[in-house]
């Protein structure tokens, strides 16, 4: 006979059941989330994946209108990316989480992204708690929260960099940041830097703090970040480091950062530059009337308008004729221009 103690310890067969169920229902998920990040998207065809990438270039750029009918085409391929990117467009249009943002963040989470399992996580703090009109969906913001943690933590177990900063943002704790960073997330590395920058972290003396974040804004800029090349441009301007202020600049603007680019075609247009600038009025014209196709947030079409009249009085028309062509060359060779908005920003 069982002594009492172990007895009372041991379920019932009723229990029993509940358990099977319960990890039975633990079992199916782990074995989802496997299938899910082992096995990609159905494959878009090739207008789904133009208005893909025309999607997500117009939500960089900060068109977040002009980018969902692209996302919409996209989505119809049911690519989890397009979904996330469609949700985000729709919510921040709209400035909260509508019915169809919150259809399109929940496909894309079914198919496996842990950014939209983190988007539908915080929907109780979205405007629409507040105005009593959230879609409540299959599945609660605090299951949706718990997947999400589930999945980047069995990703991140695997050395998955971007998982483990995505732990960061699940669960606050600084330790992913730190993690995430030293396994080369240039993310990370970028909000680690900041975070020093802002009086974040333990440090003796403040010249280790200063050492720690140009560590991490150097390895975020070296790693194709661009945020992190105006970072650097910042640090090596403090350091009076003027060289490498103007290579960090340069290397910004030739990724397609909106303030790289602005800042760099303001500094060759000057006749008289206090950073050294060779001074290239066609290239300044050039970079400076590609960014008037930002007609959209960020209020980079005024900075433009208020400097380039200046550049042009200086030039002539056979110099205006050549910035043109340079102009059209520039965009076909690089990136579309980007303000790189946080993946996970409001």
């Amino acid at each position: 006979m069982l002594p009492a103690k172990i007895f009372r310890q041991t379920p019932s067969s009723s229990e029993r059941s509940k358990l099977k169920i319960k990890n039975f229902t633990s079992v199916l998920f782990y074995i989802f989330s496997l299938l899910f990040c082992s096995i990609s998207n159905a494959e878009l065809t090739a207008q789904q994946e133009i208005a893909k990438q025309k999607g997500i270039e117009l939500y960089n750029q900060y068109k977040a209108i002009s980018a969902i009918d692209f996302l919409k085409i996209a989505a119809e391929g049911k690519d989890d990316e397009a979904l996330y990117y469609l949700g985000e467009a729709t919510r921040k249009n709209n400035r909260y989480m509508t019915p169809e943002a919150h259809k399109a963040y929940e496909e894309s989470a079914k198919k496996g992204n842990i950014y939209s399992m983190i988007r539908l996580g915080s929907a109780d703090e979205d405007l629409c708690a507040t105005m009593k009109n959230c879609d409540q969906g299959e599945t609660s913001p605090t299951e949706w929260l718990s997947k999400a943690k589930q999945l980047a933590s069995e990703q991140a177990s695997k050395g998955d960099a971007e998982s483990m900063y995505l732990m960061w943002n699940i669960t606050g704790d600084d330790d992913w940041l730190d993690k995430s960073a030293e396994n080369g997330f240039p993310v990370a590395q970028f909000r680690l830097a900041t975070k020093y920058q802002e009086g974040g972290g333990s440090f003796l003396l403040p010249s280790r703090r200063k050492d720690a974040i140009e560590r991490w804004m150097k390895a975020s800029a070296e790693n194709g970040y661009p945020p992190a090349m105006m970072g650097m441009a910042a640090v090596t301007i403090e350091k009076n480091d003027l060289p490498a202020f103007r290579d960090w600049n340069e290397k910004a603007a030739t990724s397609s950062y909106v303030a790289g680019v602005f800042g760099y075609a303001s500094y060759i247009g000057e006749k008289e530059s206090k950073y050294g600038f060779p001074l290239d009025l066609v290239k300044s014209y050039a970079l400076l009337t590609n960014l008037l196709e930002l007609d959209g947030g960020g209020n980079m079409i005024r900075y433009v308008n208020d400097t380039l009249p200046d550049i042009e009085k200086n030039m002539s028309k056979k110099q205006i004729s050549e910035a043109k062509e340079l102009a059209k060359t520039w965009k076909s060779t690089h990136p579309p221009l980007s303000f790189f908005p946080d993946k996970l920003g409001y």
